[in-house]
């Protein structure tokens, strides 16, 4: 959601991969029935060829060395020319079936293609692309049917000079992995349409923005609640609205409630003005009241929100400053009216609670201890994750596997985006603009803003136990039209995510799109 401009921290820099041996010939495939040597263990350091896997292509690119995620070695690919390297394993005899791969990576990035798969299966081959973590390992799944008793694991890379991939202790067992949420935030979508915004396939032709996300594979959208806002989108109306579109396409819905008569996030939380004055006790009657209202009147024209978020990015706690989290007993009983009225209208609407950024584990713990010792209800945990300001992959990941450890919740990415360039379409600074912002290994392209959803994904889908239910992004729809910006009471105001939206500067979809068809 909108932020004030923030400076990037500087990620830390790339992790140095070793020399690439002698290339040696590629040997035979060989067959087993489990995984072998997935730990690059049995043979120490500088084998060119792992006990138990095979090599094609640039074979010398590709060896063990020291340094494994949780042994002493791992597998590496490497050259300090181009190469094209293949390191894999053939298993026969297996029962027939879901079976999910698991790997530890780290990747240098800037390759054509760095990838592990799942392929001779007898279903179609299942890829998933290494993220760019150059200093920390990430863990990524890859999940296929086996439907001929047998299926080969593949390493790869299609590198250029100097790129790198260091991959460790794989697992392949019974199971599978996916995500049941691939969605995004269409809040800015009326307004825009309003004010005469246009949206195109990524051939040209003009249609309509829900449409075409939806054909892109989206299965989830997303759409924010303001009290009384000074431009009149955003509230109950307009969102009964767009609710009948998105239910019409066939898609599921998350009902975003801010509290507030504009943006709420961990740095404001502003209580709405009709609500100013009320005392706490009246404040949990109209988070109550609000709540149910809009929500019932959604459930009464056919389009019951799937989801609900009670407060936005709700670090500091919500309707400031009776609801901070300087006084959580209050904060719980707010929350908690909000909780009521949502299953007041449909007790199958799952609750979430949203904070923002994803990779401070120890703020989201935090939250959340409180959140059990103080009673507050709640079903599914958000999280915001902009890689720019919120730290790496793995970090994120860490925050991830934590919280459904620790609370038993399912989670989810409640917001992400990428930008497709760094220049900009109105007379206001971009959030993010300059190169120094990015984060490492994802330039300012559209190839950049899919690869950044991808890596997104893929950490939110290798959450243990199938808890990662998936991610939207933020914001679809919000391209620079004049009069839709970012604040309601000023029609003047720009945009300063339009180089971020999944619809470009020729008001055409984004290859990043792509992203809704993940597992």
């Amino acid at each position: 959601m909108f932020h004030p401009r923030r400076t990037l921290r500087a990620l830390l820099l790339p992790l140095v991969a070793g020399l690439a041996l002698v290339a040696v010939p590629a040997t035979t495939a060989h067959a087993a029935s489990t995984l072998t040597n997935g730990g690059f263990e049995s043979d120490g350091a500088g084998v060119a060829v792992p006990a138990g896997w095979s090599e094609y292509g640039d074979t010398g690119a590709s060896y063990t060395e020291s340094g494994g995620h949780s042994g002493s070695y791992r597998l590496s690919q490497y050259s300090s020319a181009a190469y094209k390297v293949e390191t894999y394993q053939y298993l026969s005899g297996l029962t027939n079936g879901n079976y999910t791969l698991t790997a530890w990576v780290r990747s240098s990035g800037g390759q054509n293609s760095a990838y592990i798969s799942l392929k001779n299966c007898g279903s179609s081959e299942q890829r998933t692309d290494l993220p760019v973590s150059t200093s920390s390992w990430v863990r990524i799944v890859t999940s296929v049917n086996v439907t001929n008793n047998q299926c080969t694991i593949s390493i790869n890379s299609d590198a250029n000079a100097g790129n790198w991939i260091n991959v460790d202790d794989l697992t392949f067992a019974s199971g599978s992995t996916g995500l049941s949420i691939k969605g995004a935030d269409i809040s800015s979508l009326a307004k825009s349409e309003a004010l005469g915004g246009v949206y195109k396939t990524s051939s040209g032709t003009t249609g309509d923005a829900v449409t075409i996300l939806k054909n892109a594979g989206m299965n989830y959208a997303r759409l924010k609640v303001w009290v009384d806002p000074a431009d009149g989108y955003n509230n109950k109306t307009r969102v009964l609205a767009v609710a009948k579109r998105i239910k019409a396409a066939g898609m599921k819905l998350l009902v975003d409630f801010h509290y507030s008569d504009s943006w709420a996030d961990p740095g404001k939380q502003t209580k709405p003005a009709a609500w100013s004055s009320h005392t706490y006790s009246q404040l949990k009657t109209d988070v109550y009241n609000h709540t149910y209202d809009v929500l019932n009147a959604l459930k009464a024209q056919g389009t019951t929100a799937d989801m609900v978020q009670v407060g936005n990015e709700i670090n500091g706690g919500m309707l400031w400053s009776e609801g901070s989290t300087d006084n959580w007993s209050q904060l719980a009983g707010l929350i908690n009216s909000g909780y009521s009225a949502v299953k007041a209208v449909s007790s199958s609407t799952q609750v979430a609670l949203h904070l923002a950024n994803a990779g401070d584990d120890a703020t989201v713990r935090w939250w959340f201890d409180n959140a059990k010792t103080y009673g507050i209800n709640y079903d599914v945990i958000g999280l915001s994750y902009y890689g720019y300001w919120h730290g790496s992959l793995a970090a994120a990941q860490t925050t991830l596997d934590d919280v459904v450890s620790r609370y038993g919740k399912p989670v989810f990415i409640a917001e992400t985006a990428y930008p497709f360039t760094l220049s900009q379409n109105d007379s206001l600074e971009n959030q993010i603009d300059t190169s120094g912002e990015l984060v490492t290994g994802y330039p300012a392209t559209q190839a950049g803003q899919l690869a950044w959803m991808n890596a997104v994904a893929n950490i939110v889908e290798a959450v243990p136990g199938n808890k990662g239910l998936g991610v939207f992004y933020w914001e679809a729809t919000w391209t620079a039209v004049t009069g839709n910006g970012w604040d309601p009471t000023d029609s003047t105001s720009g945009n300063g995510w339009e180089n971020q939206a999944l619809f470009d500067y020729s008001n055409k979809a984004t290859s990043a799109m792509s992203w809704f068809s993940h597992r």
